[in-house]
């Protein structure tokens, strides 16, 4: 079965339709997103590639206003009974939901229609890509077991259409993999680790891909860990593996939640230093192979920056947000993030670094509301007089996220390029290690 192509008619009519019953139903306004989504995935566990599936679905969402009432439901059938029994369960949905004036849908807009991406899977590529990381797994890190290896191809029809006329649709897609793994000798077993990447082409091999072979290289070093000589406050490398973590707090503190709440600490921080001045962060919906372009509430997608060379560019609030708030709406569905390259390659950082660790995975809880963090540092290294000296155990280290994004002292040139993600190697100074 093929999946949706670059030609492929996404269902405006359901759409239509279901924006139809909605008004019959008296709703003031409605808004109505349908994705067809199609996945071909070869999966290989253990070093055999041992199963292809294709999976079809269908994610469907209705939101209904009334009376400054909002709802939402979900379902997943196209026929008219399922339809009406969703408008239905919408209308009682919003009917107890509690009146906001700050609910409301997309003006109208000038339809638009988007397509990227490859048309149909290449299921051969697949799985001569996937054949291959097998092989050079194996030939190149022996003592590495992949405990699971994937390459998929996601094809996807979506439309999303709403009571003042707004009707976008855009046929997409993208190829994907993923590996988890370890290394052992003998009885022991080094940290699993994993990673992923999206691509619209399978023309580079996936352990080529972001940090792949790094991570395998790093994997058959880390059977064997030590502790690190003792307590210290140092510096903190943080690999693109490992990013994601540490500019999430910001992230999740623009948007939405914490600034309706009241909460964020960089509410009122717009067009203020947030970042040293060497971080430039962007959203790249329209750049990434994982992107999107059209948001969830109704606009065309843009890039946007968030930061820019350390001052807080953007907030990522959407519609509701922006009305609830005041601020200005976002030009973006978020994700995609992209970290620019500084200008001092990783061999320099680490020459650079008196003590301090490498760390490739952290694991820990949430940070609280000022962004005061601890957790262990996963795969990572010690380093120490501009070396790294050897592989960690469980080591602890502490912060506060805030203060690590304005103590960023060198970001490398180098960067990974993930799909969903480009991001470079940070250091950043004040962490504590234990």
């Amino acid at each position: 079965m093929m999946a949706p192509s670059s030609n492929a008619a996404p269902d405006r009519a359901f759409v239509e339709r279901a924006l139809e019953k909605c008004a019959a139903r008296g709703f003031d306004a409605a808004q109505a997103r349908i994705a067809d989504q199609q996945l071909h995935e070869l999966q290989a566990d253990f070093g055999d590639p041992a199963l292809l599936r294709t999976v079809e679905d269908s994610e469907i969402t209705l939101v209904g206003l009334l009376d400054g009432k909002r709802g939402t439901v979900k379902l997943n059938k196209k026929d008219d009974a399922a339809l009406d029994a969703a408008v239905d369960e919408l209308w009682q949905a919003t009917a107890a939901s509690l009146p906001d004036e700050a609910n409301a849908i997309a003006e109208a807009q000038a339809p638009q229609s988007f397509s990227f991406g490859p048309d149909t899977p290449d299921y051969e590529q697949m799985f001569t890509n996937l054949k291959e990381l097998l092989n050079y797994t194996a030939e190149t890190y022996p003592t590495i077991t992949l405990g699971s290896a994937s390459i998929s191809f996601t094809g996807q029809a979506e439309v999303l259409a709403n009571s003042n006329g707004v009707c976008f649709d855009c046929t997409s897609a993208r190829y994907g993999g993923s590996l988890m793994f370890t290394a052992r000798e003998g009885d022991e077993v080094s940290s699993f680790n994993y990673t992923g990447f999206v691509s619209e082409a399978l023309d580079v091999p996936i352990q080529e891909r972001g940090t792949t072979d790094e991570l395998l290289r790093q994997a058959t070093g880390q059977v064997r860990t030590q502790k690190i000589p003792g307590k210290f406050t140092g510096d903190l490398i943080i690999t693109p593996d490992a990013l994601s973590d540490f500019i999430g707090f910001l992230l999740q503190n623009i948007s939405n939640p914490p600034l309706i709440a009241g909460t964020s600490i960089y509410r009122d921080k717009l067009g203020e230093r947030v970042a040293a001045a060497s971080l430039t962060l962007r959203s790249t919906p329209l750049g990434l192979p994982a992107g999107h372009r059209f948001t969830a509430d109704g606009y065309v997608a843009e890039d946007i920056d968030i930061v820019a060379e350390g001052i807080l560019s953007s907030y990522l609030v959407d519609l509701y947000g922006s009305r609830k708030t005041g601020l200005e709406r976002a030009r973006t569905g978020g994700g995609c993030y992209v970290v620019d390259a500084g200008d001092i390659a990783l061999e320099e950082i680490i020459a650079s670094t008196r003590a301090g660790v490498l760390i490739t995975r952290f694991s820990g809880g949430r940070p609280n509301e000022k962004g005061d963090f601890s957790g262990v540092a996963k795969n990572s290294y010690y380093v120490a007089d501009g070396e790294v000296k050897y592989p960690v155990s469980e080591t602890m280290i502490s912060g506060n996220l805030a203060d690590a994004l304005l103590n960023i002292d060198a970001i490398s040139s180098e960067r990974a390029d993930f799909g969903h993600a480009i991001y470079p190697w940070v250091r950043t100074t004040g962490i504590g290690v234990s």
